[in-house]
């Protein structure tokens, strides 16, 4: 017999069925050098420099496209915020809802089903995030991570997924189509 827990995570005895993936993109950055090391770093897979977001897969027929959640700065390819940021200073940040027709082929990995409805529950979560990022402090990874917590109940998922072979070598966790 399961767990309630786990029947919740995986869906069982759930009337919503919302998907929450956990995706890897570039850092953005000034055209030029500074834009191809972040590329180049994210193409190496270096864990710290990457940009770390959530995405909701709704189980309603009404929505066909995903939803994306993240959190960066207001400005994140201008060189004096890169200069603060990476000296510790908070820099102002914004929290982004967009949408994609589907989900990434790389870097993303499901991570559970949402405990209630995972788009309302996510703007319920970003209305109360404080918007001052600060790297290491108070940025995406923070983000992911409440998030994530808030709409599935796991705990540090990125450190779960950073310490798992999957997410090291590339692969997805499966995906519940």
């Amino acid at each position: 017999m399961l767990s309630m827990s786990l029947a919740k995570s995986i869906g069982i005895g759930s009337s919503r069925r919302d998907e929450v993936y956990v995706a890897a993109v570039p850092l953005r950055a000034t055209k030029g050098p500074a834009q191809l090391l972040m590329s180049t770093a994210y193409s190496l897979n270096f864990w710290d420099l990457q940009h770390f977001l959530v995405i909701i897969n709704p189980s309603s027929s009404l929505h066909s496209q995903v939803l994306v959640y993240d959190f960066q700065p207001q400005d994140p390819e201008s060189i004096s915020v890169a200069v603060a940021a990476l000296s510790g200073r908070n820099v102002p940040g914004v929290v982004l809802t967009r949408t994609l027709k589907k989900l990434p082929k790389r870097k993303c990995w499901f991570v559970g089903y949402s405990e209630t409805d995972a788009m309302d529950a996510a703007n319920r979560f970003n209305k109360g995030w404080d918007t001052d990022l600060r790297i290491n402090h108070h940025d995406c990874r923070n983000y992911v991570n409440g998030l994530v917590e808030y709409l599935t109940g796991m705990k540090a998922v990125l450190e779960q997924l950073q310490s798992s072979s999957m997410a090291r070598d590339e692969m997805s966790l499966p995906r519940k189509d």
